[in-house]
């Protein structure tokens, strides 16, 4: 039998609780005809504007032809679309359209449901304790993508806006 100590492994409680979190946001979100990869590009761009598809894919820590696909649903549901590069013929930007704005807006209150759900119980304080040893962990590995989240939008823009519960990364 393979053995490891995973009792005391950081990775593994991370993981589970990443797993637990994606699979509840993913039932959440089936009832709404949208898939986690979906919600995961949304997410994204809600965080980088103007991003190429691949740029998107690296987000997502996943090959661009795997993405390919999930972007086509997206635009033929009409969530996005692809915008030429002025400068660059092989770069598209793949923007949101205003449906996509609004299945966003409806996005972030089930990404809210999950975390009231996921945190009940929970102090401000054990959940702000939370936050900052999960930013520290990042921090140690070298990992500063995500440590600092950008600031949401004003309200009186229209961009959109990362919910408080953001993409949630896989721990491989």
């Amino acid at each position: 039998m393979l053995e490891y100590d995973w009792e005391n492994s950081v990775g593994y409680w991370i993981c589970t609780t990443s797993h637990a979190i994606r699979r509840a946001l993913s039932n959440r979100l089936a009832q709404e005809r949208m898939t986690l990869r979906q919600w995961e590009v949304l997410a994204c761009l809600s965080q980088r504007k103007n991003s190429s598809q691949a740029e998107i894919a690296e987000c997502l820590g996943i090959e661009p032809h795997t993405l390919t696909g999930i972007i086509s649903r997206m635009e033929r549901d009409g969530w996005v679309r692809r915008v030429a590069s002025s400068v660059d013929r092989r770069r598209y930007s793949i923007l949101p359209t205003e449906r996509g704005h609004d299945v966003w807006t409806r996005a972030v209150e089930w990404c809210h449901e999950v975390r009231t759900q996921a945190l009940s119980g929970f102090t401000p304080e054990e959940t702000r304790l939370m936050k900052d040893l999960c930013e520290r962990i990042r921090a140690n590995l070298g990992d500063e993508e995500f440590t600092l989240l950008p600031r949401p939008a004003t309200p009186a823009t229209t961009e959109l806006t990362a919910p408080d519960l953001q993409l949630v990364e896989s721990a491989t």
